[in-house]
């Protein structure tokens, strides 16, 4: 090879590795792109400017713990940006788990007793104690978003959206590509029975308009392909007032 042909055979492969990092960098800025495209729908779907005008909310409803045939009915509390309490009432027995934005307790059902909870579950009841500010600016809360492609469930193409906290944590929501509404997510968490890891999967429907938002009714729950909870609303209020002191145990 003379030396003409080794100078246009080096411009050769330098064009080629701009070209393939300028198709790296589109390639990073419109997946980019259709995150927050997707995100933007997904949150405009569920209220959009809305969201941001709400303070606080009360949930009340009911669960059934399918496996074990028990019926509870719970009221659910949270208050932005990150403050949650759950009151459940099953067979007689008033349970109660809060998280005030820094630690999380629970009532114990075997003793009764009020006890702060170990840290693995701290932190996933945390993650759950999140509000529409978390929605709205995930980047205050360390949480960042991918779009993993579409996957198809009973012959729909679903959007499926990675969210991932600065723990390592990962959620996948799945969204309807019509409506922009959550249909499924699907990630690790704890058993709140056991306290032992599982991988969770829990189905949306039954959205009704409340309030200028749009809010599932209906929720099941499933725990390493188990049907484990179904969770149906009856009643969501927002911006009641609520207190702080609503997110402290007292012992």
């Amino acid at each position: 090879m003379n030396k003409s042909n080794r100078k246009v055979e080096k411009k050769s492969r330098r064009l080629k590795k701009y070209v393939c990092l300028l198709l790296l960098v589109l390639a990073i800025r419109l997946q980019a792109q259709n995150v927050e495209e997707i995100r933007a729908k997904w949150i405009e779907a569920q209220g959009g400017k809305v969201l941001a005008t709400i303070k606080d909310t009360t949930i009340n409803g009911t669960i059934e713990f399918v496996q074990m045939g028990i019926m509870a009915n719970f009221t659910m509390y949270q208050k932005e940006p990150n403050k949650m309490r759950i009151d459940v009432e099953v067979m007689g027995v008033n349970i109660s788990q809060v998280f005030d934005g820094e630690k999380a307790w629970f009532t114990n059902p075997q003793t009764g007793t009020i006890e702060e909870m170990p840290e693995t579950q701290r932190r996933e009841f945390a993650r759950q104690a999140l509000g529409n500010d978390s929605l709205l600016y995930p980047e205050k809360y360390g949480i960042t978003y991918s779009f993993k492609g579409k996957e198809k469930i009973n012959e729909v193409d679903y959007l499926v959206l990675e969210q991932t906290f600065n723990d390592g944590q990962i959620i996948y929501f799945y969204l309807n590509p019509t409506t922009f509404l959550h249909v499924k997510s699907k990630g690790k968490t704890i058993n709140s029975m056991t306290g032992m890891p599982v991988e969770a999967e829990t189905h949306f429907s039954d959205y009704r308009k409340i309030e200028g938002t749009v809010v599932p009714f209906q929720m099941v729950t499933y725990y390493d392909g188990q049907e484990f909870q179904r969770m149906t609303l009856q009643r969501v209020i927002y911006n009641s007032g609520l207190e702080d002191s609503l997110f402290v145990l007292r012992k």
